[in-house]
Protein backbone atom coordinates (compact mmCIF):
# COMPACT_ATOMS: atom_id res chain seq x y z
CA UNK A 1 0.00 0.00 0.00
CA UNK A 2 1.05 3.75 -0.95
CA UNK A 3 0.64 6.10 2.01
CA UNK A 4 0.40 9.50 1.21
CA UNK A 5 2.64 11.98 3.26
CA UNK A 6 0.64 13.94 5.67
CA UNK A 7 0.76 17.99 6.27
CA UNK A 8 1.72 19.02 9.20
CA UNK A 9 0.01 19.63 12.30
CA UNK A 10 -0.17 20.51 15.67
CA UNK A 11 -1.67 16.85 17.00
CA UNK A 12 0.98 14.70 14.60
CA UNK A 13 3.25 12.49 16.16
CA UNK A 14 6.39 10.52 14.52
CA UNK A 15 7.18 8.06 17.88
CA UNK A 16 4.97 6.19 19.53
CA UNK A 17 5.74 4.42 23.10
CA UNK A 18 3.18 1.85 23.54
CA UNK A 19 3.61 0.35 27.54
CA UNK A 20 2.81 -3.18 27.88
CA UNK A 21 1.88 -4.60 31.40
CA UNK A 22 1.31 -8.43 32.35
CA UNK A 23 -2.21 -8.79 31.64
CA UNK A 24 -2.51 -6.08 28.72
CA UNK A 25 -5.73 -6.67 26.49
CA UNK A 26 -4.38 -8.29 23.23
CA UNK A 27 -6.70 -6.95 20.65
CA UNK A 28 -5.88 -3.34 21.57
CA UNK A 29 -1.67 -3.50 22.40
CA UNK A 30 -1.76 -5.48 18.70
CA UNK A 31 -4.20 -3.22 16.78
CA UNK A 32 -2.29 -0.28 17.95
CA UNK A 33 1.34 -1.51 17.11
CA UNK A 34 -0.11 -2.67 14.07
CA UNK A 35 -1.94 -0.08 12.23
CA UNK A 36 0.64 2.69 13.57
CA UNK A 37 3.35 0.88 11.79
CA UNK A 38 1.30 1.00 8.68
CA UNK A 39 0.91 4.63 8.90
CA UNK A 40 4.73 4.38 8.97
CA UNK A 41 4.74 5.90 12.28
CA UNK A 42 8.05 4.33 14.25
CA UNK A 43 6.56 2.30 17.35
CA UNK A 44 7.95 1.11 20.42
CA UNK A 45 6.79 -1.44 22.50
CA UNK A 46 7.92 -1.25 25.99
CA UNK A 47 7.31 -3.75 28.93
CA UNK A 48 7.41 -2.56 32.43
CA UNK A 49 9.79 -5.17 33.57
CA UNK A 50 11.32 -7.90 30.95
CA UNK A 51 10.68 -7.80 27.60
CA UNK A 52 8.50 -10.79 27.62
CA UNK A 53 4.77 -9.82 28.38
CA UNK A 54 1.59 -12.02 29.20
CA UNK A 55 -1.42 -10.61 27.72
CA UNK A 56 -4.94 -11.32 29.66
CA UNK A 57 -5.43 -13.92 27.48
CA UNK A 58 -2.31 -16.15 27.92
CA UNK A 59 -0.88 -14.41 24.46
CA UNK A 60 2.43 -13.88 24.99
CA UNK A 61 4.67 -10.80 23.35
CA UNK A 62 7.90 -9.91 23.37
CA UNK A 63 8.74 -6.11 23.81
CA UNK A 64 10.77 -3.91 21.72
CA UNK A 65 12.09 -2.88 24.83
CA UNK A 66 11.77 -2.37 28.83
CA UNK A 67 11.00 0.76 29.81
CA UNK A 68 13.96 1.29 32.32
CA UNK A 69 16.01 0.98 28.85
CA UNK A 70 14.68 4.06 26.95
CA UNK A 71 14.99 7.96 27.05
CA UNK A 72 11.41 8.33 27.14
CA UNK A 73 12.00 12.29 25.55
CA UNK A 74 12.67 10.61 22.52
CA UNK A 75 8.67 9.91 21.98
CA UNK A 76 5.83 12.21 21.36
CA UNK A 77 2.90 10.02 21.76
CA UNK A 78 2.44 7.46 24.84
CA UNK A 79 -0.11 4.99 24.27
CA UNK A 80 -1.37 2.96 26.56
CA UNK A 81 -3.72 -0.31 26.04
CA UNK A 82 -5.97 -1.81 28.39
CA UNK A 83 -6.89 -4.99 30.15
CA UNK A 84 -6.93 -5.71 33.36
CA UNK A 85 -4.81 -6.48 35.67
CA UNK A 86 -2.85 -4.80 33.22
CA UNK A 87 -4.22 -0.76 33.33
CA UNK A 88 -3.62 -1.38 37.00
CA UNK A 89 -0.50 -2.09 36.95
CA UNK A 90 0.07 0.53 34.37
CA UNK A 91 -2.21 2.66 36.64
CA UNK A 92 0.11 1.53 40.06
CA UNK A 93 3.86 2.00 38.31
CA UNK A 94 5.28 5.49 39.69
CA UNK A 95 7.15 5.57 36.49
CA UNK A 96 4.28 5.29 34.29
CA UNK A 97 2.43 8.22 36.42
CA UNK A 98 5.27 10.14 36.22
CA UNK A 99 5.47 9.95 32.12
CA UNK A 100 1.42 10.60 31.52
CA UNK A 101 1.81 13.40 33.58
CA UNK A 102 4.94 14.63 31.69
CA UNK A 103 3.61 13.89 28.20
CA UNK A 104 0.32 16.09 29.29
CA UNK A 105 2.53 18.71 30.58
CA UNK A 106 4.06 18.80 27.18
CA UNK A 107 1.32 18.50 25.04
CA UNK A 108 2.06 15.24 23.33
CA UNK A 109 -0.58 12.72 22.73
CA UNK A 110 -1.95 10.74 25.29
CA UNK A 111 -4.09 7.87 24.65
CA UNK A 112 -5.54 5.52 26.31
CA UNK A 113 -8.09 2.71 26.09
CA UNK A 114 -10.69 0.11 27.42
CA UNK A 115 -9.36 0.04 31.81
CA UNK A 116 -6.28 2.52 30.78
CA UNK A 117 -7.86 6.18 30.62
CA UNK A 118 -7.90 4.86 34.85
CA UNK A 119 -4.00 5.95 34.52
CA UNK A 120 -4.77 9.21 33.06
CA UNK A 121 -7.19 9.77 36.35
CA UNK A 122 -4.49 8.49 38.43
CA UNK A 123 -2.40 10.94 36.88
CA UNK A 124 -4.04 14.00 37.33
CA UNK A 125 -4.18 14.82 33.92
CA UNK A 126 -8.11 14.13 33.18
CA UNK A 127 -9.47 17.46 35.05
CA UNK A 128 -12.41 18.32 33.29
CA UNK A 129 -11.90 16.97 29.99
CA UNK A 130 -14.02 14.77 27.99
CA UNK A 131 -12.95 10.88 28.19
CA UNK A 132 -14.43 7.64 27.94
CA UNK A 133 -13.07 4.11 29.22
CA UNK A 134 -14.55 0.60 29.33
CA UNK A 135 -17.74 0.46 31.25
CA UNK A 136 -17.62 0.32 35.15
CA UNK A 137 -13.93 2.12 35.47
CA UNK A 138 -14.40 5.36 37.50
CA UNK A 139 -12.80 8.52 35.96
CA UNK A 140 -14.90 11.40 38.19
CA UNK A 141 -12.40 14.24 37.32
CA UNK A 142 -13.80 13.86 33.70
CA UNK A 143 -17.07 14.94 31.74
CA UNK A 144 -17.35 11.03 30.63
CA UNK A 145 -18.52 9.95 27.34
CA UNK A 146 -20.91 7.00 26.91
CA UNK A 147 -21.85 7.37 23.07
CA UNK A 148 -18.73 7.90 21.57
CA UNK A 149 -16.29 4.91 20.72
CA UNK A 150 -13.34 7.26 20.38
CA UNK A 151 -13.13 10.64 22.51
CA UNK A 152 -10.99 13.03 21.46
CA UNK A 153 -10.10 15.91 24.00
CA UNK A 154 -7.02 18.42 22.96
CA UNK A 155 -3.78 15.83 23.15
CA UNK A 156 -5.98 13.37 25.47
CA UNK A 157 -7.16 10.18 23.39
CA UNK A 158 -9.65 8.13 24.83
CA UNK A 159 -11.31 4.86 23.63
CA UNK A 160 -13.74 2.37 25.29
CA UNK A 161 -13.07 -1.46 24.65
CA UNK A 162 -11.49 -4.00 22.72
CA UNK A 163 -14.23 -3.55 20.22
CA UNK A 164 -13.45 0.25 19.41
CA UNK A 165 -9.50 -0.86 19.15
CA UNK A 166 -9.83 -0.30 15.14
CA UNK A 167 -11.49 3.01 15.18
CA UNK A 168 -9.09 4.12 17.82
CA UNK A 169 -5.57 3.18 16.35
CA UNK A 170 -6.80 4.62 13.27
CA UNK A 171 -8.09 7.66 14.74
CA UNK A 172 -4.01 8.00 16.54
CA UNK A 173 -3.11 7.02 12.86
CA UNK A 174 -4.95 10.60 11.18
CA UNK A 175 -3.45 12.14 14.22
CA UNK A 176 -0.15 10.98 13.73
CA UNK A 177 0.14 11.15 9.62
CA UNK A 178 -3.12 13.23 8.95
CA UNK A 179 -6.80 11.90 7.45
CA UNK A 180 -5.70 10.95 3.66
CA UNK A 181 -3.52 8.52 5.42
CA UNK A 182 -6.05 7.25 7.74
CA UNK A 183 -8.59 7.06 4.63
CA UNK A 184 -6.07 5.16 2.60
CA UNK A 185 -5.82 2.78 6.19
CA UNK A 186 -9.65 2.30 6.00
CA UNK A 187 -9.83 1.61 2.59
CA UNK A 188 -6.61 -0.84 2.87
CA UNK A 189 -8.03 -2.81 5.96
CA UNK A 190 -11.64 -3.22 4.38
CA UNK A 191 -13.43 -0.46 7.33
CA UNK A 192 -16.60 0.68 6.92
Amino acid sequence: MSIPRAAASTTSFNHALVLLADGFEEIEAVTIIDVLRRAEVKVTAAALGERTVRGVHDIVLEADARLDDLDTAAFDALILPGGTPGAKRLRDDPRVLELVKAFARDEKTVAAICAAPIVLEAAGVLGGRRATSYPGFDLPSARVQTSDLVVQDGQIVTSRGPGTALDFALTLAERARGTAVARALREDLLVA
